[in-house]
């Protein structure tokens, strides 16, 4: 499990760790690895021009120590500092010693520019807002310079607690992060300016509840329901879709087509669409005497393509077992009843439907997308799965959000998200609680999508094909 701390959290535990160890001491541990990454990607450090972009704070003395060990091996180094007075006294001194040189503000952009390598040590994670304005021409170099950029500890401009960007920021090729990620390392649109990540140990001792954690293959295989001698099609957990419309039939065969491969011992369709179901899954069983009557289910599905069948939704919300809310579902679903609920609500909305839920414009969820989908969660009293970017799950009783590390681009197409629905679905079927059932459904579909697309564009029934493929990965 891949986790994440807020910024208060990394705070607390470097004093308490600096409180044990010599002065300076945890700032050369930070400093070594970040000169080790640094000496990895340029390859041969000796001869190579290394800038670094130095601020006020301790990530300006983190790169300042790690100059100068670069500077020790044969690399021409140059501190550009954006605020001299207040630049950590140590480092430059150490850097001056090495054989480092100093220039100000004024010539960075030119030596940024012909730089080998930058090193982005102008703001810490205490910042907040985007760059400060005589930082911009400095990140706007180092965007064009033909050498690769490496942010220390976080990309300078961004929020580490959010993900938030607002203004300008560094865009990194690699981040070399202390201690433990920090959630905007995570969540776009923070993320994309992070580059590659490289996590260096320095010894904090964290709380036992992350801010933030990703699922990694061991972790989902742990959750992926597997079939005993004994099981049979109940046992194993049988999931309800309720789905499709005339318009829409295609939605319904989309569902179904991810449930069948989630876990689940047996499908069971509900709505207008059981011939274009049946004809492409004959192995489905479907009804059409509404989910009340359809036969013994352990979890529905409702929403995909649902149009205006708001009965259906709330027959479906009334049923005394899990339920996942997609699409049309969300726009339907009364939320007083779901707050109701007594079994789990799984609600799976894009940064649209997340908006419309909100009350807010779209661009107010992509851009602070942690903030969105807790606030959806504590409104509803539901675990909510937001897609997008970057897919992120919460609980409505708190506790870390997971965040889903696989996908690809070309997941961004018509029907994945019925996929993921009926996926999800099924995994809530057989057993698995509803962020489980959202983490782990969100992780295979992501892999699924890069099986199925390996770099080229992909229709959602492409998808739900590899979802056997991406079960089989996971598992080793």
């Amino acid at each position: 499990m891949r986790t994440a701390y807020s910024v208060e959290t990394v705070r607390n535990a470097e004093r308490e760790l600096m409180a044990r160890l010599p002065e300076g001491a945890l700032m050369q541990r930070a400093a070594a690895g970040l000169a080790a990454a640094c000496a990895d990607l340029l390859g041969r450090v000796y001869g190579s021009r290394v800038v670094l972009l130095v601020g006020s704070g301790d990530n300006g003395g983190d790169a300042l120590y790690a100059g100068a060990r670069l500077a020790r091996r044969g690399a021409g180094v140059t501190a550009v500092l954006l605020a001299p007075e207040r630049a950590h006294a140590a480092g430059l001194a150490a850097l001056r010693r090495a054989g480092g040189r100093v220039a100000g503000a004024a010539d960075g952009e030119a030596l940024v520019e012909g730089a080998d390598l930058v090193v982005d040590g102008i703001v810490g994670i205490g910042g907040k807002g985007g760059l400060r304005p005589e930082a911009v021409p400095l990140a706007a170099a180092a965007g064009r310079s033909r050498g690769a950029v490496v942010a220390v500890d976080l990309p300078s401009g961004v929020d580490a607690d959010t993900g938030e960007v607002h203004g300008h920021a560094v865009r990194a090729d690699l981040t070399v992060t202390f201690g433990t990620h920090k959630p905007g390392l995570l969540i776009d649109p923070a993320r994309e300016y992070a580059g590659s990540v490289r996590l260096v140990d320095i010894g904090l001792e964290l709380p036992a509840e992350p801010e933030l954690e990703a699922l990694q293959h061991e972790d989902v295989a742990r959750l992926l329901p597997v079939p005993g001698a004994e099981s049979d099609k109940y046992r194993r957990g049988v999931v309800g879709i309720a789905a499709g419309s005339a318009r829409y039939p295609g939605a319904a065969v989309l569902a179904v087509s991810g449930a069948l491969r989630g876990g689940a011992g047996a499908v069971r369709y509900v709505g207008p669409a059981a011939d274009a179901v049946i004809a492409r899954f004959p192995e489905t069983l479907v009804s059409d005497q509404g989910p009340k009557h359809a036969g013994r289910v352990q979890a529905w599905v409702v929403g995909p393509g649902a149009g205006d069948d708001a009965a259906t939704v709330a027959e479906v919300l009334a049923a005394d077992v899990p339920v996942l809310i997609d699409a049309d579902g969300l726009r339907l679903a009364d939320a007083q009843v779901v707050r109701g609920r007594r079994a789990p609500t799984l609600m799976t909305p894009h940064a649209g439907e997340a908006a419309a839920l909100l009350g807010v414009e779209r661009a107010e969820v992509e851009g602070g997308r942690l903030v969105a989908v807790r606030e959806l969660a504590r409104r509803y009293g539901a675990t909510v799965l937001l897609k997008g970017s970057t897919t992120l799950v919460a609980d409505s009783g708190g506790g870390a959000v997971r965040v889903n590390p696989t996908g690809t681009g070309w997941l961004a197409t018509a029907g994945s998200g019925d996929v993921l629905s009926g996926l999800g679905g099924s995994l809530l079927a057989a057993g698995l609680s509803a962020v489980d059932a959202a983490g782990a459904g969100a992780y295979l579909h992501g892999l699924a999508g890069r099986l199925a697309a390996d770099g080229a564009p992909v229709g959602a029934h492409d998808v739900a094909d590899a979802v056997p493929e991406a079960w089989r990965n996971v598992l080793g």
